[in-house]
């Protein structure tokens, strides 16, 4: 049902018609966008404009619009930057005029004319033809000028980014970010790969999958949690360096650092450790930081933190020893552990594994004191079934977590490619699963059957794109770096 504004503009619309113009043009010959044409005039004198006779022929969407009778100002946005333009009776075509009294604020126009300084300086089209795009058929919200309701931002991406410049902004830092990073792991010889979005099994991270059916086959499908698996199958085929840019599907809750559906980045190469991962890290992130921190510097939550490399290095058991009081040997004793978790920890119910109450304790003590970037390292086997034991505890392995702002950033480790440890790993991951452990992993036997023909020493690591796109941003809602981010339905109101 539309409302009044929208019955006024739809009776508009006809109007239009009845003059004999297109409702609904298939296109516009541009010769200029807003921003090529501001920077290339920015320094031209009002004088020299005059001289030029500059025309130029561009579109956007009207912003502003101030009516004088038989002339009048609009602004226009073209979804980077804005431009002024001057529309006077005795200058356009009559039709041009009449097009002219019928628009609102919302509506998309094409213009052309030549370009001069109004008495303020700021850089304008004087129109010698104006161009009906487009009828908005309804108001844009809040004056155009700001949408602060985050629940309709999200819901209607669309208007948060015609009317909120800094969402444009996120966006277009994303991009640029995923680009900078492609080109980062093609410069050192990468092969961009792309593995299948839905697996027989549910594999290569601890996480609840979404399960879809495949009809012709007759067979449940698991949603992406991960492509690790896949892609150290291209190890094994002797693909020394590859990398994806890949979506993730995770059953679980929504929040400020998670959306169960989401982007990571996964690379791999042959005949490297975590070591050379931990460098690799840092050489990546120091080049976003030089495209996007003055400094080094991230502004985040209110916190100014140094992200400069290197960073530092810490032992997973050790920094939740240093944290939360609990000794070493404590640690490492389920039983006592277990005991100082019913001591310590309320509201939380106990984990049903080992493995489950270390990263609780890890997630209680640890986790938000790591603002300043921080690699943990050296996991307990018992929570890193993939990963290749330490060369220094047997208890541990070679994985480590960049951890920025107390978030998780990257995760990374020494590959496990022995045939045998990682079965008897997996098989351990079944006895979790049956203690309780809704996320622990099962057997994948293909998987073990291309470890078993033999993939050489490798490293590898998977990064979350929008957390990092949030640091950058210093934005701390996921859903402002996700263009459509999940949210709960609305709740139909009762008559």
């Amino acid at each position: 049902m539309l409302d009044d504004q929208s019955t006024i503009r739809l009776e508009k619309l006809k109007k239009l018609e009845e003059l004999g113009i297109a409702a609904y043009p298939y296109d516009f010959p541009k010769t200029h966008e807003f921003k090529e044409i501001a920077d290339k005039y920015k320094d031209i004198s009002k004088e020299e404009l005059e001289q030029k006779e500059e025309v130029v022929k561009a579109a956007g969407r009207i912003l502003a619009i101030r009516k004088m009778g038989k002339s009048g100002f609009m602004h226009l946005y073209d979804g980077e930057a804005k431009l002024q333009v001057y529309v006077r009776k005795d200058i356009v075509p009559d039709t041009d005029f009449e097009v002219y009294k019928l628009l609102d604020i919302g509506d998309i126009i094409g213009v052309e004319g030549k370009l001069f300084r109004t008495q303020s300086n700021e850089l304008t089209v004087l129109v010698s033809q104006l161009t009906f795009l487009v009828k908005s058929l309804h108001p844009l919200p809040e004056k155009w000028h700001g949408l602060q309701d985050k629940e309709l931002r999200f819901r209607q991406r669309y208007l948060d980014l015609i009317v909120n410049e800094d969402t444009r902004k996120i966006f277009n830092l994303r991009s640029k970010m995923i680009q900078l990073i492609r080109m980062f792991f093609y410069e050192r010889n990468y092969l961009e790969v792309e593995t299948p979005m839905m697996h027989p099994i549910a594999g290569g991270a601890a996480a609840r999958p979404f399960i879809t059916r495949h009809n012709a086959l007759g067979i449940d499908l698991y949603l992406r949690i991960a492509p690790e698996l896949y892609l150290k199958r291209l190890l094994v085929g002797g693909m020394e360096k590859v990398f994806e840019v890949n979506r993730n599907f995770r059953n679980e809750g929504i929040s400020q650092k998670h959306n169960p559906e989401f982007t990571m980045l996964e690379f791999y190469e042959l005949y490297k450790d975590f070591n050379h991962y931990i460098k690799l890290t840092e050489d990546l992130l120091d080049v976003l930081n030089k495209n996007f921190l003055t400094d080094c510097i991230l502004e985040y939550d209110g916190k100014q933190i140094n992200a400069k490399p290197p960073y530092k290095r810490v032992k997973f058991m050790d920094i939740i020893c240093e944290k939360s009081g609990i000794s070493l040997d404590e640690l490492w004793d389920e039983e006592k552990l277990k005991a100082f978790i019913t001591k310590n920890i309320h509201g939380e119910e106990m984990p049903p594994t080992y493995g489950k109450m270390l990263e609780l304790m890890f997630d209680h003590y640890v986790e938000q004191t790591l603002q300043e970037p921080t690699f943990v390292m050296y996991y307990p086997k018992a929570i890193s079934p993939l990963s290749k034991r330490s060369r220094i505890d047997e208890r541990e392995t070679e994985r480590f977590e960049l951890f920025i702002a107390g978030m998780e950033i990257a995760n990374g480790f020494s590959e496990l490619n022995d045939p045998i440890d990682q079965r008897s790993r997996f098989e351990a991951q079944v006895k979790d699963r049956e203690k309780g452990d809704d996320e622990a992993q099962g057997v994948d036997e293909d998987f073990l059957s291309a470890l078993e023909q033999g993939m050489a020493p490798a490293a590898g690591e998977g990064m979350g794109i929008d957390r990092l796109a949030m640091l950058y941003s210093g934005t701390n809602s996921i859903k402002e770096v996700i263009l459509f981010p999940h949210l709960r339905p609305r709740v139909a109101a009762v008559e």
